[in-house]
């Protein structure tokens, strides 16, 4: 493996920003690993984390899906927990399905759902699915009473995006099967999505750098400046 990146870097000119499709393009080229590699994005921000009012979190519907395949684990009772089950929830459960995860350390499943009522007992899992990622959240959709709406939507390639300590937005825009046309509108629909929600106090450049990458690949530097292609 070693051998075949030092060959796919060769390829890349580490000085020069490609435009968005030229860069998509050519990681699809580039030879890879012998599985179907996820393509991602990695988008640095100029916002300072730390303050409440440039915090960069939200969710995004790709136009095209992620190609991933993601559990969805639905703490919900009732007739909520039967239309999570219609709608394709991996895991339904409430106070069974929180023994589970405190117990067994049932860590199953891609992304966890709630309806609001739940979170008396989601909110004893804290310190398990927070540090996992797996809390859910109403910023993030996944905190709400319409748990077959969040189930569909995370099915169909909603994805949530937040920006890190140190100001980076790291996403999947899909696999590197998709078609270069998927791939590139995908892509701007990360952009463009990260372009509507920037905070009002950043002044002066908001996208600083922007690589795209796959999951054993190299990474290209992409000019961040190209909106549209």
């Amino acid at each position: 493996m070693a051998k075949r990146l030092l060959e796919q870097k060769q390829r890349i000119d580490q000085e020069r920003l490609y435009g968005p499709r030229e860069a998509l393009e050519l990681l699809k080229e580039l030879e890879g690993a012998k599985f179907d590699e996820s393509v991602e994005v990695h988008v640095n921000l100029n916002v300072d984390p730390r303050r409440a009012d440039q915090m960069v979190r939200g969710t995004l519907m790709l136009p095209n899906g992620t190609g991933k395949v993601r559990r969805v684990a639905v703490f919900a009772e009732g007739e909520n927990a039967r239309e999570a089950e219609e709608a394709g929830a991996d895991i339904v459960g409430s106070e069974d399905l929180a023994a589970r995860v405190q117990n067994e350390n049932f860590l199953d499943f891609d992304v966890a759902v709630a309806t609001p009522d739940q979170m008396r007992v989601v909110g004893r899992l804290g310190q398990i699915l927070g540090p996992r990622g797996l809390m859910p959240n109403p910023k993030s959709g996944t905190v709400t009473p319409n748990v077959a709406r969040a189930v569909e939507d995370i099915k169909k390639g909603k994805i949530e995006y937040r920006v890190d300590r140190y100001g980076i937005i790291h996403g999947i825009i899909g696999k590197k099967s998709f078609d270069l046309d998927s791939l590139v509108q995908n892509y701007f629909a990360m952009r463009d999505e990260l372009q509507r929600v920037r905070p009002a106090p950043v002044k002066g450049r908001y996208f600083k750098s922007i690589v795209v990458t796959t999951t054993m690949g190299p990474s290209i530097k992409v000019d961040p400046a190209v909106e549209r292609e």
